[in-house]
């Protein structure tokens, strides 16, 4: 079943890059109490998530934020060294946070999931993105096919 507006994120365990090395990351810590703007990819470095996706929200980063966003995820189904690597050479800083659904157990766990399985890349996410208050879904934006168009960073800025 795939996640809806209105539902509640389930639990997971994300990884991500610290000064100590990989650290987990519950659905509670990233999104339990704030606003947060969540954005999947299929896949770091892949043409449209590193030419468009993710640089729309790294340069809107100040925009969301005076429009009450206090976070803002990347998610992937890659492991955390890839998605730390990806995050530091797009300059996504702080201003984005990169988290790793190495296994896409989080994907799999909202309905996003998808088989890329034609162009080598196994299970992945599909390409969306939400706004999460205190982990409930308040928009959710999936793109169709291979499409870019409801998961920027400049749509949901409408949406705020």
């Amino acid at each position: 079943m795939t996640i809806k507006v209105g539902d509640t994120l389930p639990e997971a365990t994300f990884m991500e890059m610290t000064g100590d090395g990989p650290a987990p990351r519950s659905t509670d810590d990233v999104f339990a109490g704030k606003k947060v703007a969540l954005f999947a990819v299929p896949g770091a470095y892949t043409p449209t998530c590193s030419a468009k996706h993710l640089p729309g929200f790294v340069d809107k980063k100040d925009e969301l934020q005076a429009k009450g966003v206090e976070d803002i995820v990347c998610t992937s189904v890659n492991d955390v060294f890839v998605m730390d690597a990806w995050g530091g050479s797009s300059g996504a800083g702080d201003k984005v946070r990169m988290l790793a659904d190495g296994n896409g157990t989080f994907a799999a766990a909202i309905g996003l999931e998808m088989d890329a399985s034609g162009f080598g890349m196994g299970k992945r996410s599909q390409r969306y993105s939400m706004i999460v208050e205190d982990k409930v879904v308040k928009e959710l934006n999936v793109e169709e096919g291979g499409n870019f168009e409801v998961s920027s960073a400049d749509y949901m800025l409408n949406q705020l």
